[in-house]
């Protein structure tokens, strides 16, 4: 497996899913969910809908109709409550529940964005260790993750890890 991380818009990504930072409700958020969203186009709206939600630390997908990705896989990562709710397990199982996902579709590359650091709060240097542990650990890795951070401090926090 190759890990690497790059500054960018993940709805541009060229691979094969990519993971939107979903809330449980799977509805149209903020950031990057919101960013998937509009790319993708109005019927993944109706898609999230039939899905019936998804529970923090799980991974589900959809198609990726607009978006040059084939799919997204929805991963919920928790809100940040001081580190001491469980919040590190429940990071940990969105990026592995997203690996499996993305190995039942037989997704061989996929780009991530830094789940629960934005609104969710999750400080950025500890979900850079949970998320980087949790896919270096995969049992059955694509190929390619790729880390795609929004801006400069997000993206020196992966390089620095990696």
């Amino acid at each position: 497996m190759r890990l690497e991380a790059v500054r960018g818009d993940i709805t541009g990504q060229r691979v094969d899913a990519i993971v939107n930072a979903a809330n449980s409700a799977l509805s149209r958020g903020a950031g990057v969910c919101g960013a998937i969203f509009a790319a993708a186009g109005p019927d993944l709206v109706a898609a999230c809908a039939a899905l019936g939600g998804c529970p923090t630390g799980d991974a589900t997908a959809t198609p990726g109709f607009a978006l040059p990705a084939r799919w997204i896989i929805h991963a919920v990562g928790p809100v940040w409550r001081g580190g001491e709710d469980g919040e590190a397990e429940q990071l940990g199982s969105a990026y592995r529940r997203s690996l499996a996902v993305a190995a039942e579709l037989a997704a061989h590359t996929v780009a991530f964005p830094a789940i629960s650091t934005g609104i969710y709060g999750y400080p950025l240097d500890a979900a850079t260790d949970v998320a980087l542990a949790a896919v270096r650990a995969a049992p059955d890795p694509p190929e390619l993750v790729r880390f795609v951070c929004f801006d400069e401090r997000t993206l020196a926090a992966y390089a620095a890890r990696l």
